[in-house]
């Protein structure tokens, strides 16, 4: 047996959505959310780690999030921001398993206002994973990683739009 260790293929996965808020509305609903309340779909709930919260500061370079799910935890470190347009982070620390071994490096959230007063708001994801798994494995990665995207967008999205847009939230009393 080789006991060279398996080359790594690194993935980025960018999912994009129009959100109908202005570029200021979902820049504040990105940064001030905590987590999301709903449940994802049963087959991310399968697949992925449940989260359970997130301890730390985000909004300024340099600051780092301690983000707690059941069976471990992510440690992320904001390295980009410009108000209104850009926030990134690097992962300085994973003890979480993620798709039976994937490594986490980081990730964005890139906002683009529309003409007709939208925004479109793309949310990237980077990781890698052995060269052998990403040859079977990897268009299933990337849907699921998408799937969980466009969960992220739309609840950003109905917190960027306010309480009225969560499931008719504002006629239940």
């Amino acid at each position: 047996m080789n006991n060279k260790e398996e080359p790594m293929q690194s993935t980025e996965i960018i999912t994009r959505k129009t959100i109908a808020a202005t570029p200021a509305q979902v820049w504040r609903a990105l940064m001030f959310y905590e987590q999301i309340d709903e449940p994802p779909p049963w087959l991310l709930r399968l697949l992925l780690p449940r989260p359970i919260r997130t301890e730390g500061s985000k909004s300024s370079v340099g600051e780092q999030a301690m983000c707690l799910y059941e069976g471990g935890h992510l440690l992320k470190q904001v390295t980009h921001v410009v108000e209104g347009e850009v926030y990134a982070f690097e992962v300085a620390e994973q003890q979480l398993l993620v798709g039976g071994g994937l490594r986490l490096h980081g990730g964005s959230y890139k906002l683009a206002p529309l003409a007709d007063g939208t925004t479109q708001l793309a949310v990237t994801t980077r990781y890698s994973g052995s060269r052998r798994r990403a040859r079977i494995l990897g268009p299933l990665e990337a849907w699921v990683c998408h799937r969980f995207h466009h969960h992220l967008l739309s609840a950003i999205g109905r917190a960027a739009l306010g309480p009225e847009t969560s499931h008719g939230a504002a006629t239940r009393r």
